[in-house]
C-alpha cells in the first residue's frame, strides 16, 4: 500500500506541475482528494492491514494529502495573483488624460415656476403653508360649502380610499386648516402650494395629478378691489407689467361672490392670436370673496371679518410662461425638454 501511495504523490504531483487554469486545477483537487477520490480509495484498504502497519501508513498518507494540498495552494495563489495583475493593468488609470466635465443639474420648470410665486406673494406679505395630500372629506368638501350629495361635488372627480379618506382635490383644504390654527386671529394672509389629484385621462391639457397654489386673506373690511389688486400686481409681476387681467362672474360654493380671471394674451399682448382665439384673453384662474359659511366653519364672525381666496393652476402658468403646448411634457423626463431650463 505504500508503493500505492507514492505512486499516487507522483502522479498527482506531475500533473498539478504542468496546470494551466483554475478550472483544470479544481478538477484534480476532485480527483486526488475528493470524497470518491484516488486517495481517499487506497486509503479504504486500511482495514486489511495489521495494527502495527496502520500508523505507518497512515503517516505516508498524511504525508501525500500534504503534499499534493500544498501544491495545490501554491498552484491556487499563482493564478490568483495572475489574475490581480491582470485586472489591475486593464484598470490602469491613465493620469494625463482630461478630466471629465460634470454635468450641472437644473430647476424642473414647475419648481421654477413654484418658486418664483412664492416670492412674488411672499414680497406682498403672505405666508406659505403646507398640508397633507391625503385629505378628510370634511377639509376638502363639508367646510368649504359642499355638504354630502352636494350637486357641485361632481364637479371635481374624486380619488377616495374610504367614504371619509380621499385624495385632496384642491389645495382649498388649507383655508380651513389655517383658519382653525388661527383661532379666530387677524390677519390671515397664506398660500398653499402643492399637489392635488383628480380621475382625468391625460392629454395636452389635463392630468389626473398636477399643482395648484391656493391664496388666502382675512381681515376687517377686505374687498373685491383688493382681490383684483393683488391678482393684477402677481400677473404684472409673472408676465410684464403691461399685463391686465379682468374678472368674469362665476359659481364656486366657498366663494361668494365668485369669478374667473383672464389674462391678456402673453403670445399677442391682447391684439388677438390663434392662441387666445383672436379675443386678447386667457383664463388663468378661479377667485372670490369667502363665503360666510366657509368663515363660519373656520371660526371666524362673517358680519365682523372677510376675505378673498383664489386658486391656480402651476401648470397653467407655466404653460403660458414657457409657451408649452403640452402639459405631459412636464412628467415626461425627456432631457431634451428639460435642458432648457438648466441653470445658465
Amino acid at each position: 500500500m505504500k508503493e500505492k501511495l507514492e505512486a499516487l504523490r507522483q502522479e498527482a504531483l506531475d500533473q498539478l506541475h504542468g496546470v494551466k487554469g483554475v478550472q483544470t486545477l479544481n478538477d484534480l483537487r476532485v480527483k486526488y482528494l475528493g470524497k470518491k477520490g484516488a486517495l481517499t480509495e487506497v486509503l479504504r484498504g486500511m482495514g486489511s492491514l495489521s495494527a502495527e502497519e496502520r500508523p505507518k501508513i497512515g503517516q505516508v498518507a498524511n504525508e501525500v494529502r500534504g503534499a499534493i494540498e500544498a501544491l495545490i495552494e501554491s498552484k491556487q495563489e499563482a493564478f490568483q495573483k495572475a489574475e490581480t495583475e491582470k485586472r489591475l493593468q486593464a484598470e490602469k488609470i491613465d493620469v494625463t488624460l482630461p478630466g471629465r466635465k460634470m454635468e450641472q443639474g437644473g430647476i424642473h420648470p414647475l419648481n421654477k415656476v413654484i418658486e418664483e410665486m412664492e416670492e412674488i406673494f411672499i414680497g406682498m406679505g403672505y405666508h406659505i403653508a403646507e398640508g397633507p395630500e391625503v385629505e378628510t372629506d370634511y377639509y376638502n368638501f363639508e367646510a368649504l360649502n359642499l355638504p354630502k350629495n352636494h350637486p357641485a361635488r361632481d364637479m371635481q372627480d374624486t380619488f377616495y380610499i374610504t367614504e371619509e379618506i380621499l385624495m385632496r382635490t384642491q389645495t382649498s383644504p388649507m383655508q380651513i386648516r389655517t383658519m382653525e390654527k388661527m383661532q379666530g386671529e387677524v390677519p390671515v394672509k397664506i398660500i398653499c402650494p402643492g399637489k392635488v389629484y383628480r380621475r382625468d385621462d391625460d392629454d395636452a391639457t389635463h392630468s389626473f395629478q398636477f399643482n395648484q397654489i391656493e391664496g388666502l386673506v382675512i381681515g376687517e373690511n377686505i374687498r373685491m378691489s383688493d382681490l383684483k389688486g393683488t391678482l393684477l400686481q402677481f400677473m404684472q409681476e409673472m408676465f410684464g407689467p403691461s399685463t391686465q387681467i379682468r374678472l368674469r362672474p362665476s359659481f364656486f360654493p366657498f366663494t361668494e361672490p365668485s369669478a374667473e380671471v383672464d389674462v391678456t394674451c402673453v403670445k399677442c399682448g391682447g391684439d388677438g392670436c390663434r392662441i387666445c382665439k383672436h379675443t386678447g384673453w386667457l383664463e388663468i384662474l378661479g377667485c372670490g370673496m369667502v363665503h360666510p359659511k366657509v368663515l363660519e366653519m373656520g371660526g371666524y364672525d362673517p358680519e365682523k371679518y372677510s376675505g378673498f381666496a383664489f386658486g391656480m393652476g402651476v401648470e397653467r402658468i407655466a404653460i403660458l410662461k414657457y409657451g408649452i403646448d403640452d402639459i405631459r411634457h412636464f412628467y415626461s423626463s425627456d432631457m431634451a425638454f428639460l435642458k432648457q431650463f438648466a441653470r445658465k
